[in-house]
């Protein structure tokens, strides 16, 4: 499931219905997400912009996931989905199906010349999904996040006019440890679906059967592979976590507070042992104080200003 963790500042889910058609999409949802969408740090002049990539993000997601359509009928869904996507990049009408959300996204496309190619390589995130169950080894994994959760990073970056390599670096770095905590925090609700996001090599260098994995066998070696796992995620992080202390006001402080909810997940994680194959740690409202006075302990924006961010 790409992109559950990429958006907004750490707190509780939104609660609203997906956009009609011929409706702008709404800026909180009726899922769960570790970072609701569109936050009150975010530039107001940003969030109808954020909001378009997220539910662009987010119904195809569900076209992969929700339901109980087959495999083959997904794959019709999200390649209608793509043809729509490539219509409205060449600036022609999408279909009526789901125009709710490719308006606001040329809208967004259009005011700050975001990369059509980004939002591709989502789409073949979320096909891969329907399709690939197991990953061999981290590269494999790796490339997956490259495409299913580093475009959104990027995305986000060109909102603020940010495009110098070490800042695309360390958002790839976030990105990619958020979408890895996601993993590890759904690890019951991925296999469920018959998912296993954890990748061969790593199980068989912990004597992990995937296959038991997959049949929801818990045991403290799974646990002890999930913590393995979980150290990877946080070492990604805290590499990429530099850039929220180089962007300036507003952008700065939803970044801090985006690497702190993605470490406290990971810390939630660590507490219950690796044992996410029965529970699923989330972030509640009471988590806000402590992510907001670790937020502020980080170090200091450097002194530079970037365009629009304030």
């Amino acid at each position: 499931m790409p992109c559950q963790t990429q958006f907004g500042a750490a707190s509780g889910a939104g609660a609203t219905t997906r956009p009609a058609e011929g409706q702008s999409p709404p800026v909180s949802v009726d899922h769960y997400e570790n970072f609701p969408v569109a936050s009150w740090l975010c530039p107001p002049t940003l969030r109808p912009a954020v909001a378009a990539i997220y539910w662009f993000a987010r119904t195809a997601d569900d076209l992969a996931d929700e339901g109980d359509a087959a495999p083959a009928q997904r794959l019709m869904d999200l390649a209608a989905y793509r043809a729509d996507l490539q219509a409205t990049v060449r600036g022609e009408a999408p279909s009526a199906r789901w125009r709710g959300v490719f308006e606001p996204l040329r809208a967004a496309l259009q005011r700050h010349r975001l990369d059509p190619a980004l939002l591709g390589d989502l789409l073949s995130a979320f096909e891969q999904d329907v399709v690939k169950p197991t990953y061999a080894d981290r590269n494999e994994l790796l490339d997956y996040c490259r495409r299913s959760a580093n475009p959104v990073g990027r995305l986000l970056l060109q909102l603020y006019e940010v495009a110098d390599a070490d800042s695309l670096r360390r958002s790839d770095a976030i990105c990619t440890a958020l979408q890895l905590a996601n993993f590890w925090q759904d690890l019951g609700v991925d296999t469920a679906r018959g998912r296993l996001y954890l990748p061969a090599a790593d199980c068989a260098r912990l004597g992990v059967d995937p296959a038991a994995v997959l049949a929801r066998q818990d045991s403290p070696a799974v646990h002890a592979l999930v913590c393995h796992a979980v150290a990877w995620a946080r070492e990604l992080m805290l590499e990429g976590a530099p850039l929220a202390t180089t962007l300036p006001g507003r952008a700065g402080w939803e970044l801090r507070l985006v690497v702190q909810g993605g470490l406290r997940i990971l810390e939630k994680i660590d507490r219950l042992g690796g044992a996410t194959l029965r529970q699923r740690p989330t972030l509640r409202r009471r988590d806000a104080p402590l992510l907001l006075w670790r937020a502020w302990r980080m170090p200091p924006p450097a002194a530079a200003w970037i365009r629009g961010a304030a």
